[in-house]
């Protein structure tokens, strides 16, 4: 076995880059169902990419996917919910040229026929398959998780998952991933929103499940107060030259976060994340450091 299979059977698939020759590669953690290795920063599109039909807003979409690409992310997660977010993204895939190394996070948000809205999302990403598919905010989730397991039992989808976001519903949360198999779960975690750590990310962990962690600066209302501050010089220890990779650093250094999908329509952003899902990680007493200094701010 190499270096990286044996890191990732000893649970540190975490410190393994993505290319071993290149020290500023991505870093990446194993997905638990299956091993498949996704790098620790993703892109969210919530809100950024809902840039309707304008024409200067979608080549603005287009470069940030890809400046992500190009950095080495490859996980993008989007939702019927999200305005224009979808079709924006299928029109940069395009534009792109469809990238092999891709990894599609998409979600169903209906109380109606999701079958037929999870193929009317594939068409506007203009995809074959979803990797992932995750029940949105738990609506209708009896109906619907029954649909995404078929889906991957054929062979339509790899992925199965739910997602709850600003602290909601945790308990029929945790409620879900006790009692069904899931391989992803989605929720909102950073330096503030904290809730997570109670039960539902050890939970994950226990149960061998992925987690997305969403809403990381809370929609800018984070990194825009931590702006007033001065980064901490102890922040340099950890390869850190912005609060955005301070926070991110914390939140993807957690044991059991596989990913961190933070939202940007700004390629200086989107490379500035990228950076954050590279280099020295904190241990837990520099995450706590983190946290600390953060809630006193």
């Amino acid at each position: 076995m190499d270096r990286r299979t044996v890191l990732q059977l000893l649970g540190l698939g975490a410190l393994v880059p993505a290319h071993a020759n290149s020290p500023a590669a991505p870093l990446t953690k194993p997905i638990p169902s299956s091993g498949e290795q996704i790098p620790l920063v993703g892109l969210g599109t919530w809100i950024t990419f809902n840039v309707g039909r304008d024409p200067q807003g979608r080549q603005q979409c287009a470069d940030v996917m890809r400046a992500f690409f190009a950095g080495g992310g490859r996980l993008i997660d989007s939702s019927p919910m999200y305005g224009s977010s979808q079709p924006v993204v299928g029109e940069g895939l395009q534009k792109l040229g469809m990238p092999d190394s891709l990894f599609s996070a998409e979600k169903v948000w209906t109380s109606s026929d999701g079958a037929a809205q999870i193929e009317a999302s594939r068409r506007l990403w203009q995809v074959p398959r979803f990797d992932l598919l995750q029940v949105h905010n738990l609506l209708d989730w009896e109906e619907k998780l029954p649909l995404l397991q078929e889906m991957k039992k054929a062979g339509r989808l790899r992925y199965v998952g739910i997602t709850t976001s600003e602290g909601r519903r945790h308990r029929d949360f945790e409620q879900v991933m006790r009692g069904h198999r899931l391989d992803f779960i989605q929720l909102t975690y950073n330096p503030v929103d904290r809730d997570a750590e109670k039960t539902l990310l050890p939970l994950a962990r226990e149960r061998g499940i992925a987690v997305l962690a969403n809403r990381p600066f809370q929609e800018g209302a984070l990194t825009r107060k931590l702006q007033r501050h001065p980064l901490p010089p102890w922040a340099a220890e950890i390869g850190c030259a912005s609060w955005a990779q301070l926070v991110l650093k914390h939140i993807v250094s957690h044991p059991a976060v596989t990913c961190a999908i933070p939202a940007t329509s700004s390629v200086a952003h989107v490379r500035e994340n990228l950076a954050a899902g590279s280099g020295p990680m904190p241990d837990e007493a520099m995450r706590r450091r983190i946290a600390d200094h953060i809630g006193k701010l």
